[in-house]
C-alpha cells in the first residue's frame, strides 16, 4: 500500500516538474530548430558559391581543355577505325 502511494506521489511530482519546465523545453526546441534551419541555409549558399566558382573556372579554362578533349576524341576515333573486326 505504501509502495503504491509513493509511486503515485512520484508520478505526480514528475508531472508537475514537466509542466513547470514545458516553456523552457519549447523555447530550447524552437532555438535549436531555428539554428538548424539557419545552418542549412548557410551550408546551401556556400555549396552554391563553390559550384558557381567551379563552373566559372571551367568556363575560363575552356580554351585549354576543349581542344585537348577534341584531340583525345580524334585519337580515340583513329584507334577504333584501325581495328579489324573478327567475324
Amino acid at each position: 500500500m505504501v509502495n503504491t502511494f509513493l509511486k503515485i506521489v512520484l508520478l505526480v511530482a514528475l508531472a508537475l516538474l514537466a509542466l513547470k519546465l514545458l516553456p523552457l523545453t519549447l523555447a530550447a526546441g524552437c532555438i535549436f530548430g531555428f539554428a538548424t534551419v539557419a545552418l542549412t541555409v548557410v551550408g546551401l549558399s556556400i555549396l552554391g558559391l563553390v559550384l558557381g566558382a567551379a563552373i566559372l573556372v571551367g568556363a575560363l579554362l575552356s580554351p585549354i581543355w576543349l581542344p585537348v578533349l577534341a584531340l583525345l576524341g580524334v585519337i580515340a576515333l583513329i584507334k577504333r577505325s584501325n581495328r579489324k573486326t573478327v567475324a
